[in-house]
């Protein structure tokens, strides 16, 4: 009987058998795969969009609100404006139109591209838009239609831009100010906040008394 359990005792171990793991690679392009079937499909799935139900000009350029005007009187939508001339000279023009005070709404609230679209949006999902035709200067659009898309697209509103050519006055914008903007957006869409703003009244108190000294 000891002799017996002393062979069991020094009897190897049986190993189990290890499971084949799938290479990262695989799985990566698996998902990259069905990414792209998703994307591909999306017009099976995703609702149609309707005609543009509004005008979104951002402020920075009077052009971009005559041509929103000339636009308006085309097509019979209503605009709004973000942060742009003073409200005498923009009901004027709208009026030189042909549009009444009713179809044109003036907010003052933004202080930039981001807060463009963060003013308002929420607005206008409760209002029930859910595709509009986005107005700037050419060489704004790459950047408004980043901030745009992510902020405005958070609400399910869709952006068809329209350029306003600037012509010798384009000052093309670097990346670095593209993507720090678009950057900002997702951080807003996490937090519900500007952190450029939130830092800024945090530590700039701070940074201008190292400044100082």
């Amino acid at each position: 009987m000891s002799q017996l359990s002393a062979t069991r005792s020094n009897a190897p171990a049986r190993r189990r058998p290890r499971r084949r793991r799938r290479p990262r690679g695989r799985r990566l392009l698996l998902l990259a795969a069905l990414g792209l079937g998703v994307w591909l499909s999306r017009g099976l799935w995703k609702p149609s969009l309707p005609p543009p139900q509004l005008i979104f000009v951002l402020g920075g350029d009077v052009a971009r609100e005559r041509v929103a005007a000339e636009l308006a009187r085309r097509d019979g939508l209503p605009v709004i404006v973000s942060g742009g001339s003073n409200p005498e000279y923009a009901h004027w023009l709208f009026r030189h139109r042909g549009l009444d005070d009713s179809r044109v709404r003036l907010d003052y609230r933004a202080t930039d591209t981001l807060s463009n679209f963060t003013s308002v949006v929420d607005d206008l999902k409760l209002a029930k838009i859910r595709h509009m035709l986005l107005i700037t200067s050419s060489d704004h659009m790459d950047r408004a239609l980043l901030v745009g898309r992510l902020v405005a697209g958070s609400r399910g509103i869709a952006l068809t831009p329209v350029e306003v050519p600037c012509g010798e006055r384009c000052v093309p914008e670097d990346w670095r100010k593209v993507w720090g903007d678009g950057l900002r957006a997702g951080l807003w869409l996490l937090t519900g906040r500007d952190l450029r703003d939130w830092a800024a009244a945090r530590f700039g108190p701070l940074l201008e008394g190292l400044q100082g000294r």
